[in-house]
């Protein structure tokens, strides 16, 4: 989703057990910093009550959510509380907060492209997504909560798009009985199930919607192609219809499966024989770490001009430090990368991803992005004990929603 988790998981004593499977990263090997251009911080509002989640930016406000158990002066706070910031200045101000009743952590958090809605996502006990109205979007306004047996395992994350016209939230529920939930909002306070199916390996994990296209992360299951109303398959939002899957290499080869977290799909405002071309991969490798540290994972290239035959071309790889959400500038064609521990990463994505010299190419014979200069700028390297979870480029500046410390403000990387 330009967005994400998508929740990272670590073995603290309040998480679940399928957080512990699905999202925790360590790593053997320090974090290698990036040595070239750095993105300038601009300002950060400080939250360290509860650990930061997912961030979407609209004009001049944020929205931050928040997840797991934070002890506070030796209280165990919850992350049940959606963060609404003003971010017109140099430093992001808090302006409201949200509790969300009975919930015990949050993740997803979007805003939709009218500007009218809010959707929240809430996991675990009493799943769901909670709908407010934007009138006013420094005050959200709750419409209401959907809420079904379908749901009830946890709302992992929550995509926001409209196929044809209407508006849909593409909901992944935990497991057991991993299932992906699509939900009409055309009337947002009667929210429609316009489709499920239990999907994943052992879940999916994360969605992206696109010109009647829905690509499905499906973790050791790779990443599917789906057409729900654009890919000439006859494929409709009630009926989707695959057209094809890849399963991405993993970081290591001591990891079975692709661990396919998040995707996005390019579409590059330069246009040319490239411009819908690459799909990117989010890998969340897991771990046995205790703290909020280290984390492993690569960005996968995807050539997708057949996309019943997708192809995976390239990568980009961080040692000691692993990818979550994924933003892009695609007047630019650059990639702001969440990186946990290892900040955020500016890459260049325009162009022929596929071809490199024989020097930049791995052993099994993808494309290294880093060998290829393709590395931009890299930000939060070196401020304290930033750990990213998500990034939101708003088209001047990126916002990182940082777990320990609160929401960054930094320039956009020079190209």
């Amino acid at each position: 989703m330009p967005r994400s988790v998508r929740p990272l998981t670590f073995a603290l004593a309040a998480f679940s057990s399928l957080a512990l499977a699905a999202c925790r990263s360590d790593s053997s090997t320090g974090l290698q910093p990036f040595t070239g251009p750095a993105l300038s911080v601009i300002g950060k509002g400080d939250m360290t009550a509860r650990y930061m989640a997912e961030v979407w930016t609209r004009g001049n406000v944020a929205y931050t959510s928040t997840w797991g158990t934070r002890s506070t002066g030796g209280v165990l706070v919850v992350g049940n509380a959606v963060h609404v910031w003003h971010i017109d200045g140099a430093t992001p101000v808090l302006a409201d907060s949200l509790i969300v009743e009975n919930a015990t952590t949050l993740g997803d958090i979007q805003v939709s492209d009218d500007g009218k809605l809010l959707i929240v996502a809430t996991e675990r006990q009493n799943g769901s997504i909670v709908i407010y109205g934007l009138t006013d979007p420094f005050k959200p306004t709750r419409i209401t909560r959907y809420q079904t047996a379908n749901t009830t395992n946890g709302v992992h994350t929550a995509e926001v798009a409209r196929v044809n016209g209407t508006l849909y939230a593409f909901l992944s529920i935990d497991t057991p009985n991993a299932r992906l939930v699509i939900v009409d909002l055309s009337d947002p306070a009667n929210p429609r199930e316009a489709f499920t199916r239990i999907m994943g390996a052992p879940f999916v994990h994360d969605v992206y919607v696109r010109d009647g296209l829905l690509f499905t992360a499906l973790w050791n299951d790779g990443t599917t192609i789906w057409d729900i109303g654009g890919g000439g398959k006859g494929g409709t939002v009630a009926n989707p219809v695959q057209i094809g899957n890849v399963r991405t290499a993993a970081w290591t080869p001591a990891i079975t499966g692709s661990e396919a977290h998040n995707i996005w799909w390019f579409h590059d405002a330069a246009g040319g024989a490239n411009a819908k071309r690459f799909m990117f991969v989010g890998e969340e490798a897991p771990g046995n770490g205790s703290t909020l540290n280290s984390s492993n994972g690569d960005i996968h290239v995807v050539d997708i001009a057949n996309m019943a035959a997708p192809k995976e071309v390239a990568f980009y790889h961080v040692d000691g430090a692993g990818t979550h959400n994924f933003s892009v500038d695609e007047q630019r064609g650059v990639l702001y990368a969440a990186y946990y521990n290892g900040g955020v990463r500016a890459i260049d994505i325009r162009g022929d991803l596929s071809t490199c010299t024989a020097d930049q190419k791995s052993a099994d014979g993808r494309c290294d992005l880093k060998k290829m200069g393709r590395e931009l700028a890299a930000g939060l390297q070196s401020n304290g004990n930033a750990f990213v979870w998500g990034v939101h480029f708003d088209g001047s500046y990126v916002y990182a929603s940082d777990m320990n410390q609160g929401l960054w403000k930094l320039a956009a990387a020079d190209r």
